[in-house]
């Protein structure tokens, strides 16, 4: 008897040849920061007036739709081209939110976007400059992050040219199946999660960016501070607290007590006699251990340690 097993080839990321030997296990780390960004800037009140009531709710590193329909729109950075695609129903959403039913209640949008066709409607100029500004600033927010990556890194990025919304962005073609792509999941704050009604279901909508191999070869040069520092970590971590934990060390070679006459008496010229004998090894004013003290290559050296106690 025959099992037929799941086709899992696309649970998988195709790597790039070229990019084998980067630290793309880092890769979740700069998503991370970048979804802070990004949901901080659709939570903001300038970002609240093209994105509405929807919010992030995921983003990470994934395969490339395999979806024929949907736009892609280049857009030009300092460090690269950003290439981004919006799911068509989430832009509807956004422009039906922001023109059309200003929904006072969970009731009107959610029915309206179960009852609409995304596939049956004709585009518009409205939604073409909402696509742009919206690729515009989701390009920004990314090349914010690489910049920020890059100068931890040790590297100058170059000069990020002043930009107008919707300047720079063109066409742009989908992605090979072995290209990075940020995947993003947003939802609307209304409607509900729990439910199997489309008709109360909180709406949801997905957004990708698919940078090209200069984009992606600066976030991974970015990503470099953040592999040395965990290497660094792992390193230490291997090792005992005792054999990485610095302490600074005091050898009081000598003290002569003399009378306060004695001290302001003194002339340059003037010697006085001491004997040296085993001295004094302090740490933070706490005498631990008595040394000899040796001569070795014209430099004053202790050595012959013993406890002080």
């Amino acid at each position: 008897m025959s099992i037929n097993q799941p086709d899992r080839a696309r649970d998988f990321q195709v790597l790039d040849p070229c990019l084998l030997g980067r630290p793309v296990h880092l890769l979740p780390a700069f998503a991370a920061r970048l979804a802070e960004a990004l949901g901080a800037a659709m939570a903001s009140p300038g970002g609240r007036r093209y994105w509405g009531a929807f919010r992030l709710e995921s983003l990470a590193f994934e395969r490339a739709p395999d979806d024929r329909a949907l736009r892609w729109l280049g857009v030009n950075g300092p460090y690269g081209l950003a290439a981004v695609a919006f799911e068509r129903s989430l832009l509807l959403d956004l422009l039906e939110g922001r023109y059309a039913r200003r929904m006072q209640g969970p009731q009107a949008t959610p029915n309206a976007a179960a009852q609409r066709d995304p596939g049956l409607e004709r585009v518009t100029a409205t939604e073409e400059r909402l696509a742009a500004t919206l690729a515009q600033q989701v390009a920004q927010l990314l090349d914010d992050q690489v910049a920020h990556g890059l100068v931890a890194a040790g590297a100058a990025p170059p000069a990020a040219p002043q930009k107008k919304a919707g300047a720079s962005t063109v066409p742009a073609g989908a992605p090979g199946k072995a290209g990075w792509v940020i995947g993003a999941v947003l939802r609307a704050q209304y409607g509900r999660r729990d439910t199997d009604d489309p008709g109360l279901a909180a709406p949801e909508g997905r957004v990708w960016i698919a940078p090209d191999h200069g984009l992606m070869a600066h976030v991974l040069q970015g990503l470099m501070a953040d592999r040395n520092g965990m290497r660094s970590n792992v390193r230490l971590a291997r090792e005992p607290l005792a054999s990485h934990l610095q302490v600074k060390l005091e050898g009081r070679l000598v003290s002569k007590e003399v009378t306060l006459a004695t001290l302001f008496g003194l002339k340059v010229g003037d010697v006085i006699p001491v004997s040296v004998g085993r001295a004094d090894v302090l740490l933070d004013d706490s005498r631990l251990f008595t040394a000899a003290v040796a001569e070795h290559k014209g430099k004053l050296c202790l050595t012959s340690f013993e406890d002080a106690e």
